[in-house]
């Protein structure tokens, strides 16, 4: 099956009762049992046939073995180090979202899981971060918000010397574009809040494990802990990713046009964007992706001007997340990476000035015009 076709006809189609095209919402909480331990379905938590049908949906977008499904991106990570134990130490991106970095630098230290943040794009980097306690490397590529590039395959070349496990965040990319498991991963992740649901209607995070092992070990930690998505909210996500190949290509259609407006500019200081020819690692990512995205990153100069900025535009809407079909335009420093001290966002590269955007499906006509009557004023 081609991508547009499997987005649309893969997983579990339809109702085999009634015959219905979409998969229904199956709002229940839970089943009656044709005796003890007779049954298909035991209890919501545990499974329920909108949710399954989602979770087969991902399991077959991303080539893995089996798929999950969490109440958001922060739930699906969480039940992922869930897995590890007391002691254990993971290797992380350096350039990671915000709420990763709070979520172990803040809540699993409490439970003496170790980590050390280190630039992924650099494999000698990854090798001297792994200790005799390292149990996997943990990888965002695109970065979020420098999208900064990691070979996935070098990655898997080092977890496997080291035997590690490699954790890959792909929620910029998404499925469409790249798919992790192929290129060695053990466990892809994404917060389907973005690209997947592509509407802003639904918060959600996905999990594909590419084995029976990583599976059972998953739905235990998912069961034990429940923080399962809901049948409204898979049903919403199921919806939205039958247009995800439509969206992004319009989306990257729309942010290659964007890009050039912004590289005719003498008052962008610097451009983050993994199709422009100078980007770091651009070669890597077009080795492992068939698409660059709709994430930019740039520098207006300082934090009065890029607050300045985001209050003028009109069509880029000034709001947390990205990904869905209308455009959105952020200021890292103070929103998705507030969490990280400034020293530490300096260090990494996430100046005062730094803007994010991420490209909707509107007209790039449009959109080249709000950001431009933002910046001249």
């Amino acid at each position: 099956m081609k991508k547009k076709t499997q987005l649309i006809h893969g997983g579990i189609v339809g109702d085999e009762f009634t015959g219905a095209v979409s998969t229904p919402i199956y709002q229940v909480s839970t089943y009656k049992q044709n005796g003890v331990g007779n049954f298909k379905y035991e209890y919501s938590r545990t499974g329920n046939p909108t949710r399954e049908a989602l979770e087969a949906l991902i399991r077959d977008l991303e080539g893995g073995h089996a798929g999950f499904a969490f109440g958001s991106g922060m739930a699906a990570i969480s039940a992922i180090l869930n897995m590890f134990k007391s002691g254990d130490h993971v290797v992380f991106t350096d350039d990671v979202y915000g709420g990763t970095y709070r979520l172990m630098s803040k809540v699993m230290n409490r439970f003496n899981i170790e980590v050390d943040f280190v630039d992924t794009s650099s494999p000698e980097k990854v090798k001297e971060a792994i200790k005799d306690n390292t149990v996997a490397i943990y990888v965002e590529t695109p970065t979020n918000p420098l999208l900064k590039i990691t070979d996935i395959r070098v990655m898997k070349e080092i977890a496997d010397e080291n035997s590690l496990l490699l954790i890959v965040d792909n929620t910029f990319s998404t499925p469409y574009f790249q798919n992790p498991i192929d290129l060695g991963a053990d466990i892809v992740l994404h917060s389907a809040t973005k690209y997947l649901g592509g509407h802003s209607d639904v918060v959600a995070g996905l999990v594909v494990v590419n084995s029976q092992k990583l599976a059972e070990e998953l739905h235990f930690v998912q069961n034990s802990t429940g923080g399962v998505l809901g049948p409204q909210d898979s049903w919403l996500l199921i919806r939205g990713i039958k247009t995800l190949g439509l969206r992004m290509e319009q989306t990257e259609k729309n942010t290659k046009e964007i890009v050039k407006f912004l590289e005719n500019r003498d008052d962008i200081e610097t451009i983050w964007y993994p199709g422009r020819e100078d980007h770091p690692g651009r070669e890597i990512h077009l080795s492992q992706a068939t698409g660059f995205g709709g994430m930019v990153s740039f520098d207006v100069g300082s934090g009065e001007r890029a607050e300045e900025v985001l209050r003028k535009t009109k069509f880029f809407t000034l709001a947390e997340s990205l990904g869905a079909v209308e455009s959105l335009i952020s200021l890292p420093p103070k929103m998705t990476h507030a969490s990280i001290p400034r020293e530490r966002r300096l260090e990494l590269g996430i100046t005062d000035g730094l803007i994010r955007i991420s490209v909707g499906i509107e007209d790039a006509e449009d959109l080249i015009e709000d950001l431009r009557q933002a910046l001249d004023r």
